[in-house]
């Protein structure tokens, strides 16, 4: 019997076409493809959350594939992951997300060579959280740290769990700071 019982999905695609100056040549692009499901061990302790976590994978690979249908596997330039966990869970519960998440988007784009950002937090239904992002193949290329809010009114319930995942086609609109470049990207730059 599968662990994994999906109550709702949500897309999310957030479009920038300017920040006050000229308008880019492409308009910025950050998506987020997030799924409720229901918290196996809610309300408990569970001392092995490894199967848990080895079946999200198929979850994480559902999610990845959208996003990359959604923006063109060409065009992801940023990705992270989030969960929130609801109130009767643990933060451990969303903590399985950081290998299921991160190895599904990894494989749908090809391997990527940074670490995945990630954040989580046990909250009510309807908290929103903001989701860092960064560039997929260095994780120090300042004009890509950039961010995108999720949430679900509804979501999560106290034995549910919210897992997303967020790709992007681009850093910030007229970045202008600085810091390492795309195109200056070598070995020890926060690859994994």
């Amino acid at each position: 019997m599968s662990l994994i019982e999906i109550r709702k999905r949500c897309l999310i695609v957030e479009t920038t076409f300017h920040e006050n100056g000229p308008a880019p040549a492409k308009p910025l692009k950050l998506a987020a493809s997030c799924a409720v499901v229901k918290n196996p061990y809610a309300g408990r302790y569970e001392p092995d959350l490894m199967p848990f976590m080895a079946e999200l994978r198929t979850l994480g690979t559902l999610l990845a594939a959208e996003l990359v249908d959604t923006l063109g596997k060409d065009d992801v330039e940023v990705y992270s992951k989030a969960a929130i966990v609801g109130l009767d869970g643990e933060m451990e519960h969303g903590a399985v997300w950081h290998e299921a998440g991160g190895w599904a988007m990894r494989t749908v784009l090809g391997e990527p060579k940074a670490m995945v950002p990630a954040v989580k937090a046990v909250a009510v239904a309807g908290y929103r959280i903001m989701v860092p992002v960064h560039y997929i193949h260095a994780s120090y290329v300042r004009s890509h740290f950039n961010s995108i809010e999720i949430g679900i009114q509804d979501a999560p319930r106290a034995g549910e769990i919210l897992f997303a995942l967020v790709m992007g086609t681009g850093g910030r609109v007229h970045s202008r700071l600085g810091g390492l470049t795309q195109d200056a990207v070598s070995v020890h730059d926060g690859q994994r």
